[in-house]
This record gives C-alpha cells, structure tokens and sequence, in this order.
C-alpha cells in the first residue's frame, strides 16, 4: 500500500476515535477537558424476565419504555405477550428482571400495550381494546408502581398509540391513531390507501392534583365534527387530511404538543391547555443520492430517490422552538434519515440527507435487504441534556443502531458516535439524571437467536467499546463514500506489510471484495476493496469463507458451497483474477451438506513447494461422528490428503460445533471451534492448536490430530456488553506477530449485525502460554 493511502487510514482512523468519544464536547460548554461518549454497560434479553413456566423460546418483546423518577425501575411494553415487564436498573451493568404484569389481568387477554409513561409514583399503560380497524378503542390504565394494583382506567375513545408527559406533568397528550387497515381500499383506492375512516384525534389527560380518579380526558378533533377536513390540514397539503392517523406526540416547557401524521406526512402543533390547534405544516420531500437503492447484495451507493415525503414516525423537541423527527416513512415514502424543523414557520431548518444511511455503511450495518425499501428505516428519536449537552439520539429500526448528535446549535447537528442494539431498536429512553440512556428492541425470534433485550449505556470518559473496525472513505464517481463491508469471515495477513491484514466478504454480498484491514488504528480500519473477478475478468461472487494472501502473490480463496460439490479452493493472482480451482475429490464432496470449507491457509517450503490447507466446518457423513477433517492440498501434486480434528459435544437442542477458520502458527495449525449458540447461550468460541503435519496423510482412516487449547475467546465476545456473537470466523497472525479475530455479522440476516474485531494480543502470548 502507497504511504499516502497508509496516512489517509491514519487519519481517517484518528477522526473516528475523536468523533466517537466526543473529544471536546464538554469543554466547548465550560463543563470539563474530559472527553465524553456513551458506551454500553448491559443487554438484558427479556425473555430472561418471562412468568415462571413459559415456554423460554416463546415470543417476548421490549418496544416503548419509561423510567420512575428516581431512574432506577424501567417499564416497558410487551405487545407480542399482551403485557409490561419491569426491570431493576439500579446497576447499569447487571439489570435485574422484576417481573411482568399481564393485561389479561386488567381486561382482555388480547388487550395489547402501545406506550407507556410515568407520573410520580404511578405508570400510566396506553392500551388497545380495538376489536377491529372500523371499531377502534382503548383506554389508560393507571397503575401504582409500588404495588402494581390499577388505581384508576380512564376510556380514550379510539385506538392509541403513543403517549408523552408534559414536563410540569400537568399533562398527558395521547396519539389516537385509529389505524388504517393495509388490506382494506377505500372507493377508488387500493389496499392499505387513505382515507380509512374513522378519523384519528389527539387525546389530552389533565392530571388534576396527585388522584388519578379525579383525572379527565380532553379529545381535540383532527377533523370537522361531520368527518370533513381541517382548512388548515388542506393548505398543508396533507395527504388525506379527513384521515389523520396521529402517530407520536412530544411536549415543549410552553406546553404544546408536537403530534406526527406519519401517513398524511404532516406535523400538528397544539396547546394543551386549550386544545386549540396552532398550527399544521407539511414535512415535505426529499431528494436524496449517494444511497444504495438496488437489492442486488452490492452496497453501491450510487442510487438516489427523488421527491420523496419524508413521513416523519417519532417527533422530539430540541427546545421550545425547534422539533426533530425520525423520517421512517409508512406509506408513500421516507428519507432514510432524521429531519430538524422550525415550529414557527414549519420549514426544514436541517436535513440528514444520505448521511445517516452511511453511517450505516461506515460501521458495517448496512442492510441490503432493506434498500429497496426503506433502508435503514430511522423510526425512533429522543432528546435530553447530560452534563450540559443537549444530545439527539435517533434509531434505525432495520440497521440496528442508534445515532447520537450534539445539538446544542439545533440547525447545525453535530454527530458524535453510533451506539449498538439489538434487533428493531423501538423505544428510545434517555434516562440523564443517571447518565444513562436505555434503548429497548422489539425483535425477537428463539429459532435463530434473534431476542428482543433493553440494552443500557453510560454517558462516561474514555474511548466506548464499539466500534471495533469501521471503513475510510473512498472517491467513488463524482461523490466520496464509506467503503461497504460486513460479514468478515475470515482474516490473512499481508505479505510484507507487516502491519495490515486481509478480509473477503462472502456469499452475502456480490461481488466478492478483498478488504484490505490496518488493525493497529482505533478503531481498525478498512481502507481498500479489490473486486473478485472470474478468470475471464468479470466480477463474480464466491462464498467466500477463507482467504490466505501468498507470499509469492495473489490470494487462496476457501469457497463454500451450497452443496458438497460447490466446494473449492479458488486461488487468485494479485489483481483478484482467478486463475485455478481446486475440486474437492467426489468422495468428499459427496458426503457434505451445505457447510463445507470454512478456512484456508498455506506454507511454501525452501524449495517453492507450496502446501494449502483447508478446514472443513462440519464432518463428512461417511466419517466417524464429531471428526472433521482438515484438508491438505499439494499443489504441485495436485492431490489432497486428510487429517481428522474431533469435535467438542455438544447437548444443546439445534446447536452442533464445527471450524470456522484455520492457520499456520510456526510448526502448528491453529483453528476456530465454535457452538452455533449467540447472546447469553453462547459456550465454545475457542482457538485450538494441533501439530502441523510435515507429510501427506496415510492412506486408511483418518489419523485424528491431538489438540490443545491454546486461547478462549468467549470471555472477549462477552466484554462488550453487548449480544454476544455467533460467529467467530476469521482468525490470523499478522507479520508483526499480532494476533486478531474477527465475527461474521451475516449482513444482518438473523443476526444484530455487529461486527466485533479483537486485539488478542502477540503470538507469544496467545499459543505459548506456558
């Protein structure tokens, strides 16, 4: 690598730790020359906080949370389970499962939860009774945190979403969405189109005195009293103005209510105290480029959108002027980003533009999946002030992430860091007497390991855990843009570069990328892809799950495939080109299913004899149970020999072990054993030695290879805090004797999609331990 392109890693590498750690910050406010970050304490899955007797696999979701005044007990909503679940956060680092009070208890068993707050010393739980879309109704339950008895249930009149306190909690503005029914047209239109009535309004609660029994609800029509529209929604151009659908409100210090008409891409302002409506304004379109809009497992970002309504989801005021909005888009729309609004004019006083979707790619969470639709999907949006900051915290529901923002200067937001989650990040809860902001994530799926979780975060000094590697930014046509990346599996180091090493991304993408890595930055950093192209020199896509770059130039590529016969070695010459592959022997090939070669590695002796090694992930059906086999290619020969490496065991339902990665370490091959277990069922994440063979394999039964473990890594995974990762894949010393790892984040398909790049220290240290 030229030293320029060494120096751009560098630099780039020394703006994300400053961005990250939020260098400055609270000096700029006269608060201290410490930097500030968040960095995450503890993922709570809540299914760990299930009634005693169900069914541990059995659907359990976190969605909208809140927090008692003194910071210390989180309620949040569990739709899926038709109840709320409490959790102790005394500890940040070990949250504590209270237990769950189900709705059934309070009034139908098919009652569901939409939102919840705190007032004092009681929990008010929004509640959908709707028994159908043309037949909305819900009502409040009031209920005493101490004892969880319902003080009080007051009736809302129509089906509710959202709900927000006002901050002298004289107030509560409750969003009654009335929803639109998806597979229902009105005359004219098609399924899921606007109008749908009934018309949704906006609920107000006075919070009379400290007894919820004297508390009275206050609707405010969003519609004429013969179901006609509001003058004020037709000049705002509001999609369908006679069909609101309200979806989340907000409330300023003067007491006004922000209420978001995602559908109809409109923003209402209203007094509380009156009820009067003071205004509506249009959130308007958007023209995006520099995003990826092609479902084609290429992150190109070369795609635009034009014209396009932002359809804000949650709304946030900065101060008593200024609103946030997360532009998640619903029905005709969203702009892949969040929006700052100037509440007396209704204009756009900032936009996100592409930024927020690249971050996305910056940080290795771009999901491709999604791009066709609605990208990253930014659904949630919170604000409060800790140590004199004011932050924005806005969270993409499809990238899992949650994107923290100075804005101190509410037209001029400044990003500070991007904050992990797990799956569907939902209900955004800054908790800032404590430091503390909580973000509650409503995926949850037992079958892939897939849970729902309150994950928690510490707004402290110091360099946060994550990110661990992230891309530079490259010119890609007239634009720069982050490199795309994700589902590294698999590690080499650099000939002759001591310090860099290699990565390839497998069948989640294509084309197939060879990632250049300079692990010694902090965060490490993707500096340079090289494109994979057939021996004709068209691009092409190889499951890649192993890759060795040679001495004497090019790459071994260890390619998966489908089936048995799919797998191959592929070697490469220093441009990506292919140049040889390698079969697997029928008889091998014959007796696998679809998980085959996952690592390659090679020596080349004295004499130029270049040996190749590859490590198959699972046994061969016609060997003895829990041997797999460790693959040697002579590549002057042309022939392979095979040696057994046995299994851990394993008695966990749907798990099994297998290799993830193999390399030479001096006289030694080192490989990855691992469980298919993640989160906290995770067990065997460990690196294992077994003497390098100096001979082909005899022929007969395989000569199993004794093993000795040589580092366990699952105490690393776990040191994040955060959901621990499946799969451990890539591993490699690189030439300066550094010894790294790496998790495959499977392109965010059944996974969080993080990506967890570890420093386990020097060669010495890792396989001469004693």
């Amino acid at each position: 690598m030229p030293a320029k392109k060494i120096y751009t890693a560098l630099t780039v590498a020394a703006v994300a730790a400053s961005t990250l750690t939020g260098a400055g910050t609270a000096a700029a406010h006269g608060k201290s020359d410490r930097p500030l970050s968040f960095d995450r304490t503890a993922t709570y899955p809540v299914f760990q906080n299930r009634p005693a007797g169900e069914d541990p696999a059995t659907p359990t979701v976190a969605e909208i949370s809140a927090v008692s005044d003194d910071g210390r007990t989180l309620i949040y909503t569990d739709a899926l389970a038709r109840r709320i679940g409490f959790l102790d956060l005394t500890r940040p680092d070990k949250p504590r499962g209270l237990g769950t009070l189900s709705l059934s208890q309070l009034g139908d068993a098919e009652d569901e939860p939409t939102s919840v707050a705190v007032v004092g010393q009681y929990v008010l739980v929004v509640v959908n009774t709707s028994p159908s879309f043309t037949a909305p109704s819900g009502r409040l339950d009031v209920i005493s945190l101490r004892t969880r008895q319902r003080v009080t249930s007051l009736d809302l009149g129509g089906q509710p979403d959202s709900i927000a306190i006002s901050k002298d909690k004289r107030y509560a503005a409750i969003a009654i969405e009335n929803e639109r029914d998806e597979d229902a047209a009105p005359p004219g239109g098609e399924d899921g189109d606007l109008p749908q009535a009934p018309a949704g309004f906006l609920q107000i609660v006075d919070l009379t005195g400290g007894n919820p029994s004297h508390w009275r609800t206050r609707p405010v029509a969003l519609t004429g009293a013969d179901g006609s529209a509001l003058p004020a929604f037709v000049a705002a151009g509001f999609a369908a103005p006679t069909d609101p659908e309200p979806e989340y409100v907000s409330i300023n210090r003067n007491n006004e209510v922000a209420l978001t008409l995602q559908e109809n891409n409109g923003i209402v302002l209203v007094d509380l105290p009156s009820g009067r409506i003071i205004r509506a304004f249009n959130a308007g379109t958007a023209s995006i480029s520099g995003i990826d809009t092609v479902e084609d497992g290429a992150i190109d970002l070369t795609g635009s959108i034009k014209d396009v309504p932002r359809e804000p989801d949650a709304v946030a005021w900065i101060d008593d002027r200024y609103l946030a909005t997360a532009n998640e888009g619903d029905w005709r729309g969203g702009t892949r980003g969040w929006s700052v609004f100037d509440s007396r004019t209704g204009r756009v006083a900032w936009d996100a533009g592409n930024s927020f979707e690249r971050l996305a790619v910056t940080y290795g969470l771009h999901n491709e999946d999604r791009v066709e639709k609605k990208g990253t999907e930014p659904e949630g949006v919170a604000v409060a002030e800790y140590d004199g900051v004011r932050y924005a915290f806005v969270g993409s529901e499809r990238s899992n992430f949650v994107a923290v923002y100075d804005i101190s200067r509410p037209a001029n937001p400044v990003f500070k860091q991007v904050l992990p989650a797990t799956n569907g990040p939902e209900g955004l809860l800054p908790i800032p007497g404590r430091n503390l902001l909580a973000v509650s994530s409503e995926e949850d799926d037992a079958s892939v390991g897939v849970r729902a979780s309150v994950t928690v975060y510490e707004l402290g000094k110091g360099k946060p855990a994550f990110p661990t590697i992230v891309s530079a930014t490259q010119r890609s046509g007239v634009d720069k843009a982050p490199i795309g990346w994700g589902a590294l599996g698999a590690l080499s180091a650099v000939p002759g570069r001591s310090h860099l090493l290699y990565s390839v991304t497998d069948a989640a993408y294509s084309p197939s990328r060879i990632l250049t890595i300079d692990p010694t930055a902090e965060p490490a950093v993707i500096t340079a892809a090289l494109t994979v192209s057939d021996a004709g020199g068209n691009a092409v896509g190889y499951d890649a799950e192993g890759i060795f770059a040679r001495p004497q130039g090019g790459f071994w590529l260890a390619v998966e495939g489908t089936t048995g016969a799919g797998n191959k070695l592929v070697r490469l010459d220093r441009d990506g080109v292919t140049k040889q592959v390698v079969e697997l022997p029928a008889e091998v090939a014959s007796g696998l299913a679809k998980q085959g070669f996952e690592g390659v590695t090679a020596t080349t002796d004295s004499r130029g004899r270049e040996v190749v090694w590859a490590a198959l992930q699972r046994e061969v059906s016609t060997d003895p149970a829990g041997v797999v086999r460790l693959g040697r290619y002579d590549v002057a020969a042309g022939t392979w020999s095979w040696f057994g490496y046995r299994l851990a065991s394993t008695t966990t339902a749907g798990d099994w072990i297998g290799l993830s990665e193999i390399t030479v370490v001096g006289d030694k091959l080192a490989v990855i054993e691992r469980d298919k277990l993640n989160g906290p069922a995770a067990r065997i994440k460990r690196i294992y030695t077994v003497d390098l063979p100096r001979t082909a394999a005899a022929p007969g039964p395989l000569r199993v290879l004794p093993k000795t473990l040589a580092y366990d890594v699952l105490p690393e995974l776990r040191a994040t805090n955060g959901w621990t990762q499946e799969k451990l894949e890539g591993m490699t010393v690189a030439g300066d004797g550094q010894v790294y790892a790496v998790t495959d984040n499977d392109a965010l398909q059944d996974a969080t999609g993080e990506t967890v790049f570890l420093h386990l220290g020097s060669s010495k240290r890792v396989f001469d331990q004693r």
